[in-house]
């Protein structure tokens, strides 16, 4: 978990501090317990987490708040984890308190805002209705407006006159892990168009095009490191456009088709 291995680390930097120490000070007869948490390769239980939740002092909706961050870090599914955040968010609403990334997280759940905050500062002075109408995928009015008000409320986007917006920053990234369940949401719709476009989208307005391979854990890696920088050209070429003319979304995917080989052949083909 994020949050014990800040903790730690600034227990670290401020005194004489040992996950030994960590571990005593909730109560943990393993003195490397906490570490193996932070690690991933262990969780907490109830119990442990209540001994944690007594050793930091929370109380009240510190604690509950907690408990929920607690279940959101270990849950197995997305729709756990859904839960677990919505309850954190409640948490913070009804009490005043700032929730570090709802504002984010909300913005890569749905595919509407960023395809809204790259249309309305290209279409001054145009109503929600004729924005909606640009989008290939069904969108009402009132999603779009709502849309609007939550970024320009974000600071995402500025209102710069009447119908007129300007994004406050040309590029966004969001492969954060706190933003990793809502990246995933985003992904899974993005996904699902662009398996529609297929049969919807004429072929010389997209770009489709797949690899089907065998290869090693090094030249893994090193496909990983290529992607990433094509990734990186891309973002570099849109920053130093000025002109918007349609809203694309690029998909970089690379996804195991098999459980790994053991002891494989060395030749492979490709198709």
């Amino acid at each position: 978990m994020c949050y014990l291995q800040n903790f730690y680390d600034w227990k670290k930097r401020t005194s004489v501090f040992s996950w030994r120490d960590f571990s005593r000070m909730a109560g943990f007869t393993s003195p490397v317990f906490l570490k193996q948490v932070c690690e991933g390769k262990a969780n907490l239980g109830k119990k442990a987490t209540v001994k944690v939740a007594d050793a930091f002092g929370f109380v009240g909706i510190e604690r509950d708040y907690f408990f929920n961050m607690v279940q959101y870090a270990q849950a197995k599914t997305d729709e756990k984890r859904r839960y677990a955040f919505a309850e954190m968010e409640s948490i913070a609403s009804a009490n005043r308190l700032v929730h570090v990334g709802t504002d984010a997280y909300k913005y890569y759940d749905s595919w509407v805002h960023p395809v809204v905050r790259e249309l309305a500062p290209a279409m001054p002075g145009a109503m929600p209705k004729e924005i909606a109408q640009k989008c290939l995928h069904e969108v009402s009015a009132k999603e779009v407006k709502d849309s609007i008000d939550f970024q320009v409320e974000a600071g995402l986007l500025k209102k710069t006159g009447p119908g007129a917006y300007e994004q406050t920053d040309k590029l966004l990234a969001g492969d954060t892990q706190l933003m990793a369940l809502a990246v995933r949401s985003m992904n899974r719709q993005m996904a699902q168009f662009a398996a529609e476009t297929l049969d919807s989208v004429p072929a010389d307005e997209r770009f489709v095009s797949g690899i089907t391979m065998g290869v090693s854990d090094d030249a893994f890696g090193k496909i990983v490191e290529v992607l990433r920088k094509c990734r990186e050209q891309v973002q570099s070429i849109i920053f130093n456009d000025d002109k918007v003319e349609r809203v694309l979304r690029l998909n970089l995917q690379l996804f195991p088709l098999t459980h790994k080989i053991v002891g494989g052949e060395d030749e492979k083909s490709h198709i």
